[in-house]
C-alpha cells in the first residue's frame, strides 16, 4: 500500500525534497523524545480503557470525553495493555492558522492529559508527528481541517522537547452529503493515476483557485503555472459535495 501511495503522488507529479523517512524506521527517535519527558516527570502510565474513559469523563471536548486524569497518581508500571499520557497544564495555546485564522484551545479543559504511546506498543500520533516534522526540518504544515484541533497539543510538544513551531495551513475536507470526509473506508473513489490532470484540476477547483485559461496544459505545465497563481485567501473554510 505505502509503495502504491508514493507511486500515485508521483504520477500526479510530485517531488521530494529528500529521502522519503518511514516511521517504522524512526521509532529510536521517538522513544528519546518519551524519554525527555519521562525525565521532565511530564508522563504516566494509564490502565483506563475508552469505556471507562467514557463513563467517567465530566464533558466532552474537541476530541471526545475529556479524560479526568484517573491514574495521574497511580503510580502504574509501564506495560502491556497500559498507554502512556503526557501531563497538561491549565494552559491556552494560541497559534494562528492561514486560513482558519488565531485559534486557542485549553488543554486540561478541552481535551486532558493525552496517550502519547498507546497500550498497543506503537507511538501515538500526537508525538510521532512533532518528532517528524522536527527531524525532517519541517516549516509549513499543510494538511486537512479535521486535524486542526489536534494542533494545540503538537504545539505543546514542541515546546516541551524544545522543538520550532511550523506555521500551520489546514485545508477544507471534501465532505458527502453525510458530512463525512471522502475516504477508501467509505467507499470514495480513488483517483487515476493514469490519467492526474482531471483530479488535479478538480482540487484546484475545490480549493476555490483561479482556473487555468487553457484546458490543454500538460502535467508539467500545471506545475509550473499553479505556485505562482496560488491564494490561500480565496479557499472558504468549510465546502461539502454531493
Amino acid at each position: 500500500m505505502d509503495t502504491r501511495i508514493v507511486l500515485t503522488l508521483e504520477a500526479f507529479g510530485f517531488e521530494w525534497d529528500g529521502p522519503i523517512a518511514w516511521q517504522s524506521q524512526t521509532t529510536d527517535a521517538y522513544q528519546a523524545a518519551l524519554d525527555e519527558l519521562d525525565r521532565q516527570g511530564r508522563v504516566y502510565h494509564c490502565q483506563c480503557s475508552r469505556k471507562q474513559i467514557a463513563s467517567m469523563a465530566k464533558h466532552s471536548g474537541s476530541d471526545g470525553p475529556v479524560y479526568p486524569g484517573t491514574c495521574r497518581r497511580s503510580g502504574l508500571a509501564g506495560g502491556e495493555g497500559r498507554a502512556t499520557r503526557i501531563l497538561v497544564d491549565d494552559e491556552t495555546i494560541r497559534f494562528g492558522d492561514e486560513l482558519y485564522g488565531q485559534q486557542s484551545q485549553n488543554l486540561a479543559r478541552d481535551v486532558g492529559d493525552f496517550v502519547i504511546h498507546r497500550a498497543d506498543g506503537h507511538f501515538a500520533y500526537q508525538l510521532a508527528v512533532v518528532v517528524d516534522d522536527h527531524l525532517q526540518q519541517i516549516t509549513h504544515v499543510v494538511r486537512g481541517a479535521d486535524l486542526l484541533p489536534s494542533t494545540p497539543r503538537q504545539i505543546w510538544l514542541q515546546r516541551l522537547l524544545g522543538f520550532s513551531t511550523p506555521h500551520y495551513l489546514h485545508v477544507p475536507l471534501v465532505l458527502d452529503r453525510h458530512g463525512r470526509k471522502l475516504s477508501k473506508r467509505d467507499a470514495a473513489h480513488p483517483v487515476d493515476a493514469d490519467d492526474p490532470l482531471p483530479s488535479l484540476r478538480a482540487a484546484w477547483n475545490f480549493l476555490g483557485q483561479a482556473m487555468p485559461e487553457s484546458d490543454d496544459l500538460t502535467l508539467s505545465e500545471f506545475w509550473q503555472w499553479a505556485p505562482t497563481v496560488w491564494q490561500s485567501k480565496r479557499m472558504k473554510p468549510e465546502t461539502h459535495h454531493d
